[in-house]
């Protein structure tokens, strides 16, 4: 029974530590997509602030940049990556965590499949939540 014991807890801390890095990597991902927000809106706040004689000349400038300005265009798809990449990266964790229990459930009860695959099926839809986030970034550009 120690063996066993000794086993469980390497396995917990194992565990625990894949959880904290999970989470240092998605805080280090949501600091680094909040600054790269927060410098964008600077540069745009700075390029704001003309007289009130320049305002029609910069709105003419800014309709006309918005369209083909390749620095909007690159965060876009980086957005976009992002959204699709996390999603993503947290379906398939969500999907190996449930799968893995859903299919020692459905070995003890198997009466429970359904139920187990519904569980499975929710998982994967975090990949499609921010497939659509994607869509609707790109959508804008």
């Amino acid at each position: 029974m120690k063996g066993g014991t000794k086993l469980l807890n390497l396995i917990q801390q194992d565990f625990k530590k894949k959880i904290i890095f999970m989470k240092v990597i998605m805080a280090v991902v949501i600091i680094s997509v909040f600054c790269i927000g927060a410098v964008k809106v600077i540069a745009q706040v700075s390029e704001a602030s003309y007289t009130a004689e320049d305002t029609t000349v910069v709105k003419e400038k800014i309709e006309s940049q918005e369209k083909q300005d390749p620095g909007i265009i690159k965060f876009a798809f980086l957005a976009a990556a992002i959204a699709v990449g996390v999603g993503s990266l947290g379906a398939g964790i969500a999907v190996g965590y449930v799968g893995s229990a859903a299919m020692g459930t459905i070995g003890e009860k198997p009466e429970l499949a359904g139920r187990a695959l519904l569980f499975v099926g929710l998982a994967e839809g975090i990949a499609i939540y921010g497939l659509i986030i994607a869509i609707m970034v790109l959508g804008k550009v």
